[in-house]
């Protein structure tokens, strides 16, 4: 076969999904061609937003910023732990793990929420127990994302029920969390296949909590 690129990236777009309480994202036109000769676009959005990844320093000031996080810690092999099916805001447990992890890998939940995007229902996704986050941590790994909101369970609107326990297991150990991937499951096919997948989750260069990235899967025989 051969080399196979998958945008794992959701679009950025005016009133996209975002995480409950977090800045509305608007793009618009700044400058355009008929005015001044070139087509320039306004961006508001938070650090969050989208397909994007968070550094430590997300739930701790003491924490690094993104900017002092490894550029190797946004790349690497991937192993992708297929839970899809699971029901709604399911606490995802340890059994789940899959073989392979180890320091240097890319741990990448799939559990198939991203048919979700758009929804009220992508609130109501799995995530990492904070026993699996801990097994995660303790495997080596150091780099997890995950095709939902988040990697701790999300409040409905208005709902004060929600913890950062995953969160704080992984970013207290230094690691860097991809959230609102889509497309895991071509990952898991090629999985199933035995075929090599590399991932690239390289943020905007931003002294922040975290920022937006063009996650992209490189699959080769």
């Amino acid at each position: 076969m051969a080399v196979e690129l998958v945008d794992l990236s959701v679009p950025i777009t005016t009133g996209m999904p975002v995480y409950p309480g977090d800045p509305e994202v608007a793009v618009s036109s700044a400058i355009t061609v008929a005015d001044a000769g070139v087509n320039v676009q306004r961006l508001h959005l938070g650090s969050q937003s989208g397909t994007h990844v968070d550094a430590p320093f997300h739930i701790d000031d003491a924490y690094p910023r993104l900017d002092e996080v490894p550029l190797d810690r946004f790349t690497g092999s991937a192993v992708v732990m297929d839970v899809r099916g699971l029901p709604p805001r399911t606490a995802i447990p340890v059994e789940a793990l899959p073989d392979g992890l180890g320091p240097g890998t890319v741990l990448l939940i799939a559990t198939g929420w991203s048919e979700h995007w758009g929804t009220d229902a992508y609130l109501a996704h799995p995530y990492p127990s904070p026993e699996t986050a801990e097994a995660i941590i303790a495997s080596g790994v150091l780099t997890v994302g995950i095709d939902a909101l988040s990697v701790d369970r999300t409040p409905d609107v208005g709902d004060d029920d929600f913890s950062l326990d995953a969160h704080r297991v992984l970013c207290g150990a230094g690691a860097v969390i991809a959230e609102n991937l889509r497309s895991l499951d071509r990952l898991v096919e090629a999985q199933a296949l035995g075929h090599r997948i590399e991932v690239f989750l390289f943020p905007l260069a931003l002294d922040a909590d975290g920022a937006p990235v063009r996650a992209v899967a490189r699959i080769s025989p």
